[in-house]
């Protein structure tokens, strides 16, 4: 897909301009704090669950802002600018093993992870005009589907009105962001396209004192667009449709490490908020590829090699929702739902190399996968202080038409069949619920407590898809299991004058939770991979007995109007104790911390801003150390951040800003080798931009 394409897309708006007028959709207040909801209103049992809501109308990228909320983290700690695609699925309260996400993200009632490989594409978000998240830590949402593991991360988009807006920075290395806003009322209704670009030459990612001749700036270039309107059928229900594209160019710093991912969705929403009978329908459609390439780097770092490349890795997701809320009394709310996802791509890949050019071998994997399933859900405002709240659910789940094939390219003998393996279908059921109450205790305290079980199904990337990380190799496993996840936890709200805080304790249990497991070190051939280089490791995507994760998380919110206008001061800590229980192959890792999963995880932040845009912000950020790999032998170091802006209004049309990432230049950590080499994430980063308001 080409920038090209992308900026055509607007032609399809005329489509939706056709529709007959609507209304925006509604502001619905939530215990929280106001939320905006493009869906049903929120639950009557949304009081049971830790929840916590963040503004993203801000000039940072989405991900970036996730980040400030403790406990939620993805595999690396880079962001999208410099990650490899793959590795930035997304997470909370230690529930992970691989980059494969465990937490649900919901854009406007649609599934957003990948639907190969799980990962989040979060530069396809920085097109959107998003208003809010709301992240629900916990599993078993039974109401949204299976694979929120530990918790959900719902985006709201934004209903703008009559706008135009041009915005524009430019930054460190070259770096440049630019976006465009349009939004017409037309009758009740609401459109909005939103465009942007973003690119930067990039910084080195491998630490000074360890680069060698091959080593150079990781360049990046992004860009998205998306087109959202909403349309009246009645009086009472309401069609929201929705189209966004994006592409996403990247490398890590050395020849041969090129990637490129690109994807279009497209969904469309009916919501009946208006009569008794309150309902949702919801479809939608996801198109993915991506391509990767990895090269072979010297132990001197001197010279490179391509070693494997997967030159194309197509995959579409389908899926379709609906959820009924019936008339049953005036303190219970009764909801019954389901929904339907199905997942096919695969992996084509080239490997052995007699030089950078000319592969020697060819391997083809894939398959599908298909989950349907049906809730049912009561909340009974039991009396004016007590709210209890549970539901189950059903699942029907397959995986179907896996295959893995790989031929010979060249000579001795070009063409011929080295493996042709085609697996056994297989399928199941599985069957999930929660319960928890949130208690008045005064009218400043809530007790909240909740217990729950969910699963995820394996993606197809883990199924069947191998991977390199410089010269260490993970091999696919087509027989993994479910993911099944058992926990509980209780807590407290306190919101008194100018402070809102919110204490929780909870206690998971990941049974088959699915982790890159070390197997050998090389040189050597292995299954799945080919050859490893000598110090490099081999590993291969296992079910663990589990992983177990207790831990404390604090939220705490300060409302300073009576000191000045705009004041607000937000903090947070995480605190994950994680272990794995592990036997058989996997036995050395028993005990031990899983990779990636820091114990301490802390933010907070200043903001001040009026009501003319101008205003000033500092948040700090801190991550504990955690270990890189499985046997805990490789330890990424703490690492503490600052970022901050300053907005200054010229008038009601022109905004004048500066940012400031990382302001200390502290040494991110984001992975390190087998031989010890070791990748940061950004570097200090200066912009300043302009934001026009045209009207």
């Amino acid at each position: 897909m080409t920038i090209t394409r992308i900026l055509v897309l607007p032609l399809l708006a005329p489509l939706w301009v056709a529709s007959v007028p609507a209304w925006a959709e509604e502001q619905v207040s939530g215990d929280a704090g106001e939320i905006v909801v493009t869906g049903l209103p929120l639950s009557l049992g949304e009081s049971a669950y830790n929840s916590t809501e963040i503004s993203l109308d801000s000039p940072q990228i989405v991900e970036n802002i996730l980040r400030d909320v403790p406990g939620l983290q993805q595999f690396r700690r880079s962001d999208a600018r410099s990650a490899n695609p793959t590795s930035q699925g997304v997470t909370l309260r230690g529930l992970g093993g691989n980059a494969s996400s465990r937490a649900l993200l919901i854009l406007d009632g649609v599934p957003q992870a990948d639907p190969f490989g799980g990962w989040v594409a979060w530069p396809g978000y920085d097109a959107l005009p998003l208003a809010e998240a709301r992240i629900r830590r916990g599993g078993g949402s039974g109401a949204d589907g299976q694979g929120a593991i530990a918790g959900t991360i719902e985006l709201f988009s934004d209903n703008i009105g009559d706008a135009i807006e041009l915005g524009a920075a430019y930054g460190s290395r070259n770096s440049v962001d630019a976006d465009l806003l349009f939004g017409r009322e037309l009758g009740q209704g609401q459109l909005t396209i939103s465009a942007n670009y973003a690119r930067g030459d990039g910084f080195i990612p491998i630490i000074e004192g360890q680069r060698g001749a091959v080593d150079r700036p990781a360049e990046y270039e992004q860009a998205g667009l998306a087109v959202r309107f909403v349309a009246p059928l009645s009086d009472e229900t309401e069609l929201q449709a929705n189209v966004r594209t994006y592409i996403d160019d990247r490398e890590r710093g050395f020849a041969f490490s090129e990637n490129h991912n690109d994807g279009t969705d497209a969904s469309i929403r009916m919501v009946n908020r208006g009569s008794d009978w309150q309902w949702s329908a919801l479809g939608y459609v996801q198109i993915r590829n991506f391509d990767v390439s990895f090269g072979g780097v010297s132990d001197d770092r001197n010279s490179v090699r391509r070693v494997f490349e997967q030159y194309n890795v197509p995959s579409t997701g389908l899926g379709a929702r609906f959820e009924v809320r019936p008339p049953v009394g005036d303190n219970v709310e009764l909801r019954i739902g389901g929904d339907w996802r199905r997942t096919e791509g695969q992996t084509k890949e080239n490997f052995f190399f007699a030089d950078n050019d000319t592969p020697r071998r060819s391997r083809r994997a894939g398959g599908s996968t298909a989950t349907y399933g049906g809730f049912v859900e009561a909340s009974v405002q039991a009396s004016d202080a007590l709210v209890l709240t549970g539901g189950g659910r059903v699942d029907f789940w397959s995986i179907d038409d896996g295959f893995r094939k790989e031929i010979e390219l060249i000579n001795p003998f070009p063409g011929s069949v080295r493996t042709d393996e085609r697996f056994t279908d297989r399928s199941g059921s599985e069957f999930t619920g929660r319960g928890g109450f949130a208690f008045d205790a005064t009218s400043a305290l809530t007790l909240r407590g909740v217990a729950y079980l969910g699963w995820r199904l394996p993606t197809l990337n883990e199924l069947f898809r191998p991977f390199r990380v410089g010269n260490d190799a993970t091999a696919a496993n087509e027989l993994l299991e479910p993911e099944r996840v058992k926990g509980a936890e209780i807590g407290l709200d306190w919101a008194s004058g100018a402070v809102t805080l919110g204490v929780t304790a909870f206690y998971n249990q990941l049974d088959n939770a699915i982790a890159n497991v070390t197997l050998a070190k090389g040189p050597g051939l292995f299954p799945g991979v080919g050859f490893v280089a000598a110090g490099a490791t081999y590993s291969q995507r296992q079910n663990l007995e589990s992983i177990q994760s207790k831990g404390i998380e604090v939220d705490a919110l300060f409302d300073l109007d009576d000191l000045a206008d705009g004041l607000t001061v937000r903090a947070g800590y995480a605190f994950v104790d994680a272990s794995v229980e592990g036997a058989g192959a996997a036995a050395p890792i028993d005990g031990l911390r899983p990779a990636q999963v820091p114990r301490h995880n802390l933010s907070g932040a200043i903001s001040w801003e009026r009501s003319d845009g101008s205003g000033a912000s500092l948040s700090a950020r801190y991550i504990g150390q955690q270990f890189e790999d499985d046997v805990n032998r490789l330890s990424l170091a703490d690492a503490f951040t600052i970022d901050g802006r300053m907005a200054l209004a010229v008038n009601d049309r022109l905004l004048v800003e500066t940012r400031v990432e990382n302001l200390l230049d502290a040494r991110v950590e984001a992975a390190i080798s087998s031989n010890g080499i070791i990748e940061r994430a950004f570097p200090r980063t200066f912009w300043i931009g302009l934001r026009a308001r045209i009207e």
